[in-house]
Parts: C-alpha cells; sequence; structure tokens
C-alpha cells in the first residue's frame, strides 16, 4: 500500500512564515528609507525653484526677497505638500539663507530642515550626512 501524505505539516508553514517574516524585517525599513529620500525630491525642487526665482529678482532690483508668493510668484509648498519653505534676509537684502521644513509623513525625516544660501551652499539640521541629504 503507498501511504503518501498529502498537503504541508505545521512545521513547514511555520518556517515558510519565519523566513517571510525575516525577509519583511530587512525590507521594510529599506523601502522606508527609499520613500524619504523621493519625498526628499520634492523639497530639492522647490528649493531649486525658489532660489532661481530669487536670483532673477536680484538681477532686476539688485535685491533678495523674502516675499514668496507676491514678488517671487513662488508658493511656500512644495507640489506634493512635504516641505514649507521660508526666506530669511540678511546684509539688508544682499544674502538670504531658504529654510526647508519637512511637513507630515516627511517630518520624521532624518535630514531634518534643508537650508540652501545665496551663494548655493547646502546644510540640513538633522544627523544624517550631508550627502546623503541633498
Amino acid at each position: 500500500m503507498n501511504d503518501r501524505s498529502r498537503g504541508f505539516t505545521l512545521i513547514e508553514l511555520l518556517v515558510v512564515v519565519a523566513i517571510v517574516a525575516i525577509l519583511a524585517a530587512i525590507a521594510y525599513p529599506s523601502y522606508q528609507n527609499y520613500i524619504m529620500r523621493a519625498h526628499r525630491a520634492d523639497g530639492k525642487e522647490l528649493a531649486m525653484r525658489i532660489a532661481s526665482a530669487e536670483e532673477r529678482y536680484f538681477t532686476n532690483l539688485n535685491t533678495y526677497s523674502a516675499d514668496l508668493a507676491g514678488a517671487l510668484a513662488v508658493g511656500a509648498t512644495s507640489e506634493k505638500g512635504y516641505y514649507l519653505a521660508d526666506v530669511t534676509l540678511g546684509n539688508a537684502g544682499q544674502t538670504y539663507v531658504l529654510r526647508l521644513r519637512p511637513q507630515g509623513v516627511q517630518a520624521g525625516d532624518k535630514c531634518g530642515d534643508l537650508t540652501i544660501n545665496n551663494t548655493g551652499f547646502k546644510d540640513k539640521s538633522g544627523n544624517e550626512s550631508n550627502g546623503k541629504c541633498w
């Protein structure tokens, strides 16, 4: 008589579940980091748009502007809403620092606030290495 069993044993099923759990535990943090980097691109795009508007404004009026919506005609919120921008002027309008603050799901980003100034110097307030933020 041929005694063949059909199906899976409970041990086999638990081994498969354990393997899937280990793979998920490894993959999920990497996925979260990828999402943060992808959202950061939204902020970088906003920073470049505002920096370009600031330079055009400076070319015409020999001063920078802190009025994003009015004088520069650029919104203060990134396209997807992950970053909020503000500009601080210095030296009687001859310098500026643009700060991008992460909003919503991006608020947990290790880079923290991203900044860029009129000379193009890029910095961040978080503990991530600067090369990964910009």
